[in-house]
């Protein structure tokens, strides 16, 4: 069959700094909307997370409540288990009930490994069930290089992620779970009349920063994932294996301040918007409108966005009967001859078959073409 391809017109970014010297093992620098990656060190390498895997702690039991498998206002019973966490604590007592709110806070702000066991138990009846399910996720959000051990990165053999699939998690928490995300920017909670403050310096040091999660253990040294959010435009940063929490934190907010000044994000479609028509063959009318399947963002360095330019391709010739979000072919955009994204490209809407004497037709069209 034929290929199709048509120009589809659009305005598109970006300037450019050298990119920041950083005092860690390994990094990686992110825009949360269109996943492209601005700057990387090593960033596939297998290292331990700390408490970053709290991270993962939260998404699930985020998933929990949003799919009603759990309450923020459920009782959740402390086990011995869950008291005895080493490492740090929201101080929990054994054999009390906490509400599961406050655990989360406790998971959040103040990195309770003993939240986090608490909150497994209550969700999937023991941490070695809930620690089989953030593997499946771990999977599902195509994060090959991590394997949990735990629920609250206390040190174990096997215990591995990656600054890349930390990243890809951060963004996957901000944006399946927005409702619950303001709680990575509370900077105290008190529990017990204990009260403790985030570990996230940057908390304090830049206003555009509202996240997300420290981690330290002797072997992970220091690490952040941290998140901000200028004119629009959220980035995602992640530190692994610094010598020192200053480290950390100036190395990070060294990713964020490069990323914002030498790049910047658009979003040149939005899922189901018509860009084109294309000619429908054998149907109930002559026209189908197509579009992207998703929304299409795109992050250029500073400058380049005229430069941008979008194609559409058919890959299946448009025959009636035709369904709704039907895949057509794709749409790609490029920088000069570099393709920096391609999505998806799908029908509107239905198209009918049309009447005998037109297939007939069409049909002849198709043949002689």
């Amino acid at each position: 069959m034929r290929t199709s391809f048509f120009a589809v017109s659009l305005l598109a970014a970006a300037a450019a700094g050298a990119e920041p010297s950083i005092d860690a093992e390994t990094w990686y620098l992110m825009d949360a909307s269109s996943g492209d990656v601005l700057a990387e060190s090593r960033a596939t390498e297998q290292r331990d997370p700390a408490s970053l895997t709290k991270l993962m702690t939260a998404y699930l039991a985020f998933e929990a409540v949003v799919g009603g498998e759990a309450a923020l206002e459920d009782p959740v019973h402390v086990s011995e288990q869950a008291w005895r966490a080493p490492g740090s604590r929201m101080f929990i007592e054994v054999e009390s009930t906490v509400p599961l709110d406050d655990l989360l806070r406790g998971l959040i702000v103040q990195s309770g490994n003993d939240a986090a066991i608490a909150l497994a138990e209550h969700i999937a009846g023991s941490e070695e069930a809930f620690v089989e399910a953030m593997n499946r996720k771990a999977g599902t959000l195509g994060m090959t290089g991590t394997r949990y051990m735990n629920t609250s990165g206390l040190p174990a053999r096997g215990h591995l992620s990656t600054a890349a699939d930390t990243a890809k998690l951060a963004r996957a928490l901000i944006a399946d779970f927005p409702q619950f995300y303001s709680r990575y920017s509370e900077r105290e909670f008190t529990y017990n009349d204990i009260r403790q403050h985030n570990r996230n310096a940057l908390l304090w040091l830049d206003e555009s920063v509202d996240g997300l999660k420290t981690g330290y253990t002797r072997a992970a040294g220091y690490c952040l994932v941290s998140s901000a959010i200028r004119d629009d435009m959220r980035l995602i940063a992640v530190v692994f294996g610094a010598s020192t929490a200053d480290a950390r934190t100036e190395g990070s907010l060294a990713l964020l301040n490069y990323g914002f000044d030498s790049f910047e994000t658009h979003k040149l479609y939005s899922a189901g918007q018509a860009i084109a028509e294309t000619r429908v063959f054998k149907g109930s009318r002559d026209a189908l409108p197509v579009g992207p399947a998703e929304d299409v963002y795109v992050t250029v360095r500073r400058g380049d966005y005229p430069n941008l330019g979008a194609s559409a391709a058919l890959t299946v010739e448009p025959i009636a009967p035709l369904e709704r979000s039907q895949t057509l072919g794709d749409l790609t955009v490029h920088l000069g001859d570099e393709n920096l994204r391609s999505v998806p490209l799908v029908a509107l809407e239905s198209v009918e078959e049309g009447w005998f004497l037109t297939r007939v037709a069409d049909s002849v069209s198709l043949w002689l073409d």
